[in-house]
């Protein structure tokens, strides 16, 4: 699945390679998709060649080849359980809750970036990304998408590149799916057990251990409440 900033840069380098032949300058994607800065581009380049849809070309500047066009067609579904991501910090300074598209159709969401399942890592975190989602899959309160990569929840059926829905809080229930902070400095989504005073991150993977905490060193920061699948 991408996600809507990197749809319409796609069907913008195809459109100027079809016109020209010659792929846009940075600069010239920056500002046909309306970003602040090239740092934006450089992501969502990123994130259509790791899905297959660009390549680029070795030894010739800005050059990029066009391997293949979206798939608009996306599969969403509620799963039993899950795990894939990372993200740093809190979300005070980024994009809030869901904004309705005109059609009434679907909501757009902030997207917060592809991180690695498993082990948390720090997140590139691009407010201006957003992802269109079924309106039946958010309810009351702030909503964002984190796209998984990995495979530390695979038991569960949550697979490298589903995106996954989640209402931000503070609070969630045992054996909930949550977005948790760890120690103000490491953010993942695990399932979340509690124990007296201990609190449990678990993956959904045999290969990947359970980790423990002090009541201390864990804040919840939403809950897991549906996923997306595209299947090309």
């Amino acid at each position: 699945m991408l996600t809507r900033k990197q749809h319409e840069l796609l069907v913008y380098i195809n459109a100027r390679l079809q016109e020209t032949g010659i792929c846009p300058s940075f600069d010239e994607m920056k500002d046909a998709l309306g970003l602040k800065s090239k740092s934006g581009i450089h992501r969502l380049i990123t994130g259509l060649e790791e899905r297959g849809f660009v390549r680029r070309l070795p030894h010739r500047a800005r050059a990029l080849e066009i391997l293949r066009l979206a798939d608009s067609t996306a599969a969403s579904f509620a799963p039993p359980g899950f795990d894939p991501k990372v993200i740093k910090g809190g979300f005070a300074d980024g994009p809030r809750g869901a904004a309705v598209a005109p059609t009434g159709e679907t909501v757009e969401l902030p997207l917060y970036g592809r991180i690695a399942a498993g082990t948390p890592v720090e997140a590139l975190r691009d407010p201006e990304n957003t992802v269109a989602v079924p309106p039946d899959m958010v309810g009351k309160g702030n909503h964002y998408a984190l796209e998984v990569a990995g495979d530390s929840m695979i038991e569960a059926g949550i697979l490298d590149g589903d995106v996954a829905i989640i209402r931000e809080g503070e609070t969630a229930e045992n054996g909930t799916i949550v977005v948790a902070l760890v120690d103000d400095n490491e953010v993942t989504l695990k399932r979340l057990r509690r124990k007296g005073k201990s609190i449990a991150l678990e993956p959904a993977n045999a290969a990947f251990e359970t980790r423990i905490f002090g009541p201390d060193q864990v804040k919840v920061q939403g809950t897991l409440v549906g996923l997306m699948r595209s299947y090309h």
